[in-house]
Parts: structure tokens; sequence; C-alpha cells
């Protein structure tokens, strides 16, 4: 009995570990495949290439008008990131230092954009930003990806502020410290590591929201992901490589804002965080 049990659960590892190694294999032939074609002068029926070359990043650039859309990405992108930033880290001290009746529903609260899928709260919310006179504006698009990127600089930042000794600023405050002064002197410093990934993670989350930012955006307001969405799917012929290159272009941006982050958080911290909240 013990022995069928030990092969079962070699059996089960095996599978577990081969359905793993089959998804990670097919998701790196995609992107090999996307990338290749980028620099094909043309690719069809064979293993590699006829020729290659980089004139379809400069097409893409010119017809998808990359620049004026990378540049409104990054306007997009950083005004979410200030605001959040400000809003987020302020709202986890106070959630991290105070204890107060109904503290727990109020984390919940703060979490719930983080646990439903945003076409959820999405449409609503844009058909409220749209009876605004928001829909398709630059602010539009900022208040939208703000909604989930601000819980998100909440939770991660709470275990952060959770790990400074309150008596540290218990003790600067007693020798005269004003709640400037702390805040630069002794709470920056302490806190820089978990505000940098906290704002690189939210600046990677909303280069790659599509759902809202889609739900929102106008001709002169999409990001990079709306604006590859709209090259695949829009009429008229248009070169595969082309395409292929401007996914390029966002993947390559998004990766390396996520590697940068990564470099200054655990992802295992903000899932345990995230499975404690919510079970409390």
């Amino acid at each position: 009995m013990i022995r069928d049990q030990g092969l079962a659960s070699k059996i089960w590892r095996f599978a577990i570990w081969g359905l793993a190694i089959l998804f990670v294999l097919n998701l790196l032939a995609v992107i090999a495949a996307v990338m290749v074609n980028s620099f094909a002068t043309r690719w069809l029926g064979t293993w590699l290439p006829a020729g290659w070359t980089t004139r379809w990043y400069f097409s893409a650039w010119k017809e998808f008008q990359l620049s004026s859309v990378v540049l409104v990405t990054f306007e997009i992108v950083f005004t979410v990131v200030i605001i959040s930033g400000i809003l987020g880290i302020t709202t986890a001290y106070a959630l991290a230092r105070r204890d107060f009746p109904g503290k727990r529903l109020v984390i919940l609260l703060f979490l719930l954009p983080l646990l439903i899928p945003p076409l959820t709260y999405g449409i609503p919310l844009a058909t409220v930003l749209y009876q605004l006179g928001l829909g398709g504006t630059f602010w539009g698009v900022v208040l939208i990806n703000v909604v989930p990127s601000l819980p998100f600089v909440v939770l991660v930042m709470i275990p952060f502020i959770e790990q400074i000794d309150p008596r540290i600023e218990a003790a600067a405050r007693v020798f005269g410290a004003g709640t400037t002064s702390l805040f630069l002197r002794i709470l920056l410093p302490l806190l820089l590591p978990g505000m940098l990934a906290a704002l690189l993670l939210v600046l990677v989350r909303t280069i790659a929201m599509f759902e809202l930012t889609f739900l929102i955006a106008g001709p002169t307001t999409q990001t990079l992901v709306v604006s590859l969405y709209y090259a695949v799917f829009a009429s008229g012929v248009r070169a595969g490589q082309s395409i292929d290159a401007m996914a390029v272009v966002y993947m390559v941006t998004t990766l390396f804002w996520l590697v940068l982050a990564l470099q200054f958080v655990n992802p295992t911290q903000i899932v345990a965080r995230a499975k404690q909240q919510s079970t409390h």
C-alpha cells in the first residue's frame, strides 16, 4: 500500500513538472517565433527566414506612430505612479501603524480591485468617467488605472513599514524631529527599497494593463498595449513583421521594468501578505 502511494506521488510530481516544462517551452517558442519574424524579410514554410532585416522596426515606428504612442504611454504611466505612490504610501503607513474598528474591512476593500477581474469594476467605472466627460482623455486613462494601482502600492508597502520598529520614530520625535524631518531622515532611507519596488511594479502593471485602458482610451491617449491591439485587428493589410516588431518593442519595454522591479522585492512576500490579509 505504501509502495503504491509512493509510486502515485512520483507520477503526480512527474506530471506536474512535465506540464510546467511544456508550458515554458511553448511560451518560449511563441516569443522566439515573434522575435524571429520581426527580423525576417520573408518566412514561409521553412525553419528559418529567407533573410534578415531591421526595416520592419523602422516601418512599425513610422506606420504606427510609435514615438507619440510611447510618449503618451510613459506620460500616463508616470502620472499613475506618482499619484499611486503618494496616496498608497501614506495609506499603507496609516494602516500599518494604526489600529481602529473596521480595519480589516478597510484592508479588504483596498484589496478588492486586485482580487476581482478588472472588467468587473472597469465597465461601470468607465461609464461614470464617460458621463463626467473624461472618456478618451488623459486624466480618464490615469484615473481608471489608479484604481488597481493604489491598493497594489498599499499591499506592497505594508510589510516594509511593519518591519520598522515604531520605537525608532518615537525616539526621533523625542529629540525634536518634525514630521518632514522624520520622513526624510528616518523613514525614507528605510522604506526606499519598498518604495522603489512598489512604484516599479505599478509602472509595469500600468504599461501592461489592457482592459481598463482599452475601455477609456481615445485616439490620442492609447498606451502601447492598446495601440498594439488596434494594429492587429484594425482593417487594412499590414505586414505581419511590422506588427511583430511592435510586439517586441512592447515586450522588451515591459520586461526591462519588470526585471528592474524584481531586484527590490520578493514576489513570495507579496503573495504571502495577500493571503494573510484575505484570511483575516
